[in-house]
Parts: C-alpha cells; structure tokens; sequence
C-alpha cells in the first residue's frame, strides 16, 4: 500500500459547468437588484426599500421552505449571532441602495469586491483565525486597488463613494457572522432570520418620520425584483460553493463588473471608466490570490 498523500478531488466538469451557470444566475441576480433599486429610487428611500424586500423576502421563504420540507430546520438557536449579522447587512445593504443612486454602478461593484478583503482583517477578532502575512499584504494590494477606484482627492471623494466603500465593510461582517452560522443552522434558517431581522429594522427606520410611501403598480414590480434578486443571489451562491472550489467560483463572480458598467453606460449614459477597471483587477487579483495560496496550503 502506497504512503504518499492522496491528492484533493478536483470537480468534475459537468460540475464546474453547473457552478458557473449558478453564477451567471448570481450576477444576472445582483445586476437586476442594481437596475430595480435605481428604478424605485426616486418613489422610496433606502430604508423603504430594505423593508419592502424583506417582506416580500420573508413571504417568499416561507412558501419555499414549506414547500420543500425546510420549515422545521428554523431554530432559535443563535439570537445574537442573528442579530449582529443582519445589523451590518441591513446597514450594508441600505449603504449599498444609496451609492447606486448617486454614483456610476461600475464603482459601487468595484468597490463591493473589496468585502473578502475586509473579512481577512475582521475575520481573527471574529472566528480566531490566524491574520498570516500573505492574509495582510492581500489586503494590502486590495486598498491600492481601493486608491485606484477612488482616486481620494477634495474634487473626487463623495458620499456615495464612501457609502459604496463602506457597504463593503457591512458586507464583510455580514460574510463572517454567516460563516458562523453555518457551523450550525441551515440556509433556510439563515435567510429567515434575515428576513424576519431586516423587516423589522426597515418598519422602524422607515417609519420613524411617520411617512412610509405605498407601492404603485409600477414600482411594485421592481421591488418584487430586488426582493428575489437578493435572495437568489444568495442560493445561487451557496449552489455555486457547493459544486466548486472558490477558486473556480470567484473568477466567474468578477463578470459583473464589465456587465454592469455596460448596463450603466446604455440605460443611464454612464461612461466607462478605465481606471475603475484597472482597479477592480486589482482588488480582483488580491482576493484570488489569497483564496489560491489558502487552497494549496489546505493540499
């Protein structure tokens, strides 16, 4: 009997094509969220938004989970771990809803891709895991690329780039409280809390000035956009992870940012900037060599 080491399993084909269509689904997904969210703008505010998509988030859980047999994995299970993840993502998200409104979409995806980045530096106060010298200067090259997209100066800073650069921060926090949970509850769990969280916080925030603005028929179906937009964003992610490595899923994930800056330049006559590209590679480049040198080391 042969002693040396067993290689790790590579996916197969027929999977690795099927993880790439669920991200084709995930990016079809969070492009349709940008173009509806920047649709309903100008009838709802951003906590208005939050709230109407996870109403209609939460109603759609419900019906697939009992439809499929997963209602009863809903636990109570981790309270507070629920709560902190879904205060960073609403604040995220709510950040998120702003920065499209205000600035080019290639800049706020761009600067989305810097949430990976952020949870190397939050991950160790979080899950204990170790922050390596590989870990630091990845996140290193990504605040370059963070330069590079922003140019920070007195003419180029505003508050939809900072909203944008901090929705990432959200969304960081938002990826490690989740990993957290998935030591114990099940996605439908996860997302029923979400969704249950986040309507409650978008009722208050909405509803604080006393003035909640009601759907139309033509807003109605936009919302009802980005309430399935995020929640199979989300599925179609876990399906990707589920059938490939990170290292073949994440290559696939950076296609939105060319297809939104597309979309930005015929719907809304936003011009393509190159730098924003030259950036978003590099924040790109950061995170896939982290995930690659975390893969070989695992070998």
């Amino acid at each position: 009997m042969s002693d040396a080491p067993h290689p790790l399993p590579t996916p197969r084909f027929d999977d690795t094509a099927r993880a790439a269509l669920w991200m084709i689904g995930l990016i079809c997904s969070f492009s349709a969220m940008a173009v509806a969210g920047r649709e309903v703008s100008f009838a709802f505010d951003t906590f208005e938004i939050m709230m109407y998509r996870s109403v209609f988030g939460l109603l759609i859980v419900i019906v697939v989970a009992t439809l499929m047999g997963t209602a009863s994995q809903i636990t109570l299970r981790s309270p507070g771990t629920h709560v902190i993840r879904n205060v960073a993502h609403f604040a995220g998200q709510n950040l998120w809803f702003y920065a499209i409104t205000v600035i080019p979409l290639a800049q706020v995806f761009a600067l989305e891709f810097t949430a990976p980045l952020w949870a190397l530096l939050l991950a160790p106060l979080v899950l204990g895991e170790r922050l390596t010298s590989r870990r630091a200067l990845a996140a290193l090259v990504g605040f370059i690329g963070i330069l590079i997209v922003t140019r920070p100066s007195p003419d180029t800073l505003s508050w939809g780039l900072g909203a944008a650069a901090t929705a990432g921060i959200g969304f960081a926090v938002t990826a490690i409280f989740t990993r957290k949970l998935t030591r114990t509850e099940s996605l439908t769990c996860i997302l029923f809390w979400m969704t249950v969280i986040q309507a409650a916080f978008g009722v208050i925030c909405a509803g604080i000035d006393g003035d909640i603005a009601l759907p139309d028929l033509v807003s109605l179906p936009w919302l009802v956009v980005i309430a399935l937009g995020g929640l199979f964003a989300h599925f179609c992610l876990t399906k990707a992870l589920s059938l490939a490595p990170a290292t073949v899923v994440m290559p696939v994930d950076f296609a939105r940012l060319p297809i939104i800056a597309v979309i930005g330049m015929l719907f809304y006559g936003e011009s393509l900037d190159m730098l924003v590209f030259v950036g978003a590679g590099i924040i790109f480049t950061a995170n896939y060599a982290n995930i690659l040198l975390e893969t070989r080391k695992k070998r």
